[in-house]
Parts: structure tokens; sequence; C-alpha cells
């Protein structure tokens, strides 16, 4: 079972229960005399402590995305790329997991960072006389801190894009969900001296996608989802890497003057940020949607109308949402989906030969 699995909650949650009514039921079962009861009492009690325990450390984990896998958790494979083994750069191997997706272990020939990529097929990619089909990517990037499966065990995907290609409001995508900052350091996305994550993002990922699915060609075929973090990197990508993505969709973005907790260098903020982005661009034509919540505090909708006054006149195609209610939190992004979605799958070419 993976590390951030609801099965493994379940599980050590069952075996909790089972430990405590053990306990309680052989306390005074125990044959021999008291130097050997007493002993295996304490060991009823430290199963209990032990138990519990887990359960508290891997809700935390799953909650807060401290540790992606058991290999990001025992510092094998996928910590980092000094710490890589495995497959050389550029290479990979994607083995099936949870959801009907699949998963790798991946270090970026480019950027020289490691980490995992998760991978989901829709079905049409599958069914029969679309061996020639080439789908359109949407590359879904997770918040701070987090892990790529927050979207499948919270964020309601693959399913809802199921949903929406159904009803014909959304183009059946390869959704790609990567690490995004792999080896534990967050960059806002952003290149720097000592980590480049953009790289890792915009040129080794997709790459790594391109080789093993039949995707449709960068940038048309190309787009990012995030939400927070994630959100403020799908908002910017685009801007930064215009042949590699058509569009962003951003939900709940951090601060799209950028954080200074994670990149005190201004210089290096300040042209990491979407809002210097856009003022700069030059007829990129990328489209970028903004979405947000009046009750959000992270992320007000006063930024949001500050970037679409900042992109007027550059080319750049911007559509901002704000929702009247809603947290910083999976109930209101899910809530945005169709929006969102339905908006991407107009920038975004959709599948084709």
């Amino acid at each position: 079972m993976g590390l951030t699995s609801t099965a493994l909650l379940v599980t050590l949650i069952v075996l909790t229960g089972l430990a405590m009514l053990a306990t309680l039921l052989l306390w005074n079962r125990v044959p021999g005399p008291g130097w050997v009861r007493w002993p295996v009492r304490v060991a009823f009690l430290a199963l209990c402590q032990l138990t519990a325990i887990c359960v508290v450390a891997i809700w935390i984990n799953g909650s807060y995305g401290l540790y992606a896998s058991w290999d990001d958790l025992l510092g094998t494979p996928g910590a980092d790329a000094s710490t890589m083994t495995g497959p050389p750069p550029g290479r990979a191997k994607f083995t099936a997991s949870a959801q009907g997706t699949r998963t790798t272990y991946f270090r970026g020939p480019k950027s020289q960072l490691a980490g995992e990529v998760v991978v989901w097929t829709p079905p049409e990619y599958d069914a029969p006389g679309a061996d020639r089909t080439r789908f359109p990517v949407l590359m879904l990037l997770h918040g701070y801190p987090g892990t790529p499966e927050a979207w499948l065990d919270q964020g309601g995907m693959p399913q809802a894009l199921e949903e929406l290609a159904r009803q014909g409001t959304a183009h059946p995508f390869i959704l790609v969900m990567p690490e995004i900052y792999p080896g534990g350091i967050n960059t806002d996305c952003s290149d720097t001296p000592d980590r480049r994550i953009a790289t890792w993002l915009a040129e080794d990922v997709p790459e790594l996608v391109s080789r093993h699915f039949r995707t449709l060609p960068e940038p048309r075929g190309w787009g990012l989802m995030g939400y927070s973090t994630g959100g403020f990197c799908a908002a910017k990508l685009p801007l930064q890497y215009p042949k590699a993505f058509r569009a962003g969709v951003a939900l709940d973005p951090d601060p799209l003057a950028g954080d200074p907790s994670v990149l005190a260098d201004p210089a290096l903020r300040e042209r990491n940020s979407p809002l210097w982005l856009v003022r700069h661009a030059r007829k990129p034509g990328v489209g970028i949607f903004l979405a947000t919540s009046e009750q959000d505090r992270d992320s007000p909708p006063r930024q949001l109308a500050e970037f679409a006054a900042a992109a007027a006149g550059t080319g750049v195609r911007v559509r901002t949402v704000v929702v009247p209610t809603g947290g910083h939190n999976f109930g209101t992004w899910r809530g945005m989906y169709p929006q969102a979605l339905g908006w991407l799958s107009g920038e975004v070419a959709g599948p084709g030969r």
C-alpha cells in the first residue's frame, strides 16, 4: 500500500482498534506469575500506543504532504537527484498504481532533479481504433505542502474530468501529476542557482510524457491547472514557457507578486512572479484562467483584477472568476472545475492526429 493511500490509513485504524480490544479482553487472562504477566501487559499497551501513533503520523503526512512515498520517507529513489538510483537521466519505467494511474520516479536530464510523476490516461485513449489518436495533456500541480496524490485522494480526479468529458464540456485529457518541489525545497516552480524546478516542469516532465504516451505536440495540446502554490505555478509557467504550454488555470493562487519567504532575492522573486511576467509579455499567445472566492484571505479577488489589468494589451488572454463563498480547500476548487476545464478545453486542442 502506498504511503499516502487511504487503504493504509484505514488498515492502521483497524489495527489500532484490534490492539485496544485485545488488551481489554486479555488483560486479566495472561497466564503465569507476575513477573511474566506485567511485561506482557506492558507490551499490550506499547502496541496500542504504536498503532495509534502510526495512525496520527500517516494522517498528518497525508494532510501536509511531508513524504510522497515509502521511497521518499526512507530516502531511497526519488528523494533528490544526488540520491537517485535506478534509471539514468531521461529514462523511466511507469508502473501501475491506484485508480488506474501509472507512476514513475524520474530524474530529469536537464534539471538534474528527481521526483514522482503520476500519469492517468482517459478511457478514450485505449478505445478501439484510437491507437493513432494523440491526446491533449493537462498537468495538475499540487500545493505546498502537498503531493501529486492529493489530486486523486482529495481532488476528485480523474472522476471529475471523466464526467465533464462524458457531458461534452471538456476534452478527455491525459492527466500528468508531477511533484512541484522535487527534493523537498519549494521555489514556487522557479529556476534558482541551486534548483531548476521550472526546467523540471516545463522541459523534463513534458519530454518524459511525450516519449511514453500519445500526446499532442507542445504547446497547442498542453495546459496546466493548479491550486494554491500550484495555482501560482500554473499562472506563471505558460508566460515563461509559451512554447511548452498554451494555457494555465490557477485556482486560489498564492500571491501573484511572489512570496518573500520562498524566494528571498527580490530580483529573482519579481522575475518569477506572474504579475511581472504578464506585464512584460509580448503577444505570447497564451491564456490564463484565475479563480478565487470572496472569502479566501489567502488569494484575495483584488489580485485577480490586478493581473487582468496588467495583461491588457499584451496579447495574453485572461479570464477571472470570483465565487461568493468558499475557503482555501478542495471543496471550493472542485466547484470551480466545470468552468475551469470548460475554458481550458477551448484554449487547448482536442484529441486528433
